[in-house]
């Protein structure tokens, strides 16, 4: 993958993780996923954007590992994979508290670390 691609792929993250925020917004607890209409929708659009996430990962780490492990271990990323798995192949065993939970723990330290990755790719 050439670095035009490469900067696609870390831009349409960043994008991803934008929508996820705007989308969680008014998402207060996991019972606001679960109880409405809208709140299983949000929970579908938002899963749907971290399985995008996880591919885009996927893809970065085949191509050029070292871009993602100069800031996070192996383990990291592959957990983000593992979670695409999950999304893409078994959607029924999706919960949202563990989606909730990286909205509100997770997401902002993959944005700082995805934005890192950006900056120094920019700058090369």
């Amino acid at each position: 993958m050439d670095k035009k691609s490469m900067q696609e792929l870390i831009a349409y993250i960043l994008y991803s993780i934008a929508l996820i925020e705007e989308r969680f917004e008014h998402i207060g607890s996991v019972d606001d996923f679960t109880d409405t209409h809208l709140g299983l929708e949000k929970l579908d659009a938002i899963s749907m954007r971290l399985q995008s996430i996880g591919e885009a990962i996927k893809g970065i780490l085949k191509r050029d590992p070292e871009v993602l492990l100069e800031k996070k271990e192996r383990s990291y990323w592959s957990n983000i994979i593992k979670l695409r798995e999950i999304i893409s192949h078994h959607y029924v065993d999706i919960d949202a508290e563990i989606i909730y939970d990286i909205c509100t723990d997770e997401l902002a330290d993959l944005k700082v670390s995805i934005n890192q990755i950006k900056k120094e790719m920019s700058c090369n």
